[in-house]
């Protein structure tokens, strides 16, 4: 059973990571791109928390301690499976509503269009809601700090990504983003 797990969640984040790598052709032309120290500034905490994720075991011995109980591991580990398994599926969602208009950086293309269907209807960025929840379930699978940590860190990126690419889209669609952001939540639907 640990092999099949230890095989899963790679399985999971390779056919994600395929995809996402297939669909970055065919963007729309960039019009307005983000500065390098702003991407910097989210993206060396990401590249951390998925070092951490990735990299089972640091020589840091309190990142080894557990918060999930090991007795009860095939309940989490399963438990973890299924939530990344959905917080992926739900970023390979949102990011096929997006069409030409994603980036992996924060940019305005040329003929931006404002996406508010499918999963953006109950989030703003349901990319990052999918990426946040496929963190949590592989820190759920493991019971270990170090993911606990890896969940935080990535929680910061996004955080600090989508508050600089709100302020962007509030720029770019004025007060139609603004009662679109009124009405729908940024990450978790309802609460935040």
């Amino acid at each position: 059973m640990v092999l099949f797990y230890q095989a899963l969640f790679p399985t999971l984040w390779l056919i994600w990571g395929a995809y996402w790598w297939a669909q970055s052709r065919g963007a729309k032309a960039t019009a307005r791109q983000e500065s390098l120290f702003s991407r910097v500034s989210y993206m060396a905490p990401l590249l951390v928390a998925f070092a951490l994720l990735w990299f089972p075991r640091l020589p840091i011995p309190v990142l080894r301690e557990r918060f999930l109980p090991l007795v009860e591991w095939p309940l989490w580990a399963g438990a973890g499976a299924t939530l990344t398994a959905t917080g992926l599926s739900l970023a390979i969602w949102a990011r096929a509503h997006l069409g030409r208009n994603w980036s992996a950086t924060i940019t305005i293309k040329e003929d931006h269009e404002l996406t508010t269907d499918g999963p953006y209807r109950a989030v703003r960025h349901p990319i990052y809601t999918g990426l946040l929840l496929a963190f949590v379930g592989q820190a759920i699978a493991r019971g270990e700090l170090q993911e606990a940590v890896a969940v935080a860190l990535a929680l910061w990126s996004f955080w600090r990504k989508l508050r600089i690419e709100e302020q962007w889209m509030r720029e770019q669609f004025g007060v139609g983003y603004q009662a679109y952001a009124r009405q729908v939540s940024a990450l978790i639907p309802f609460i935040l």
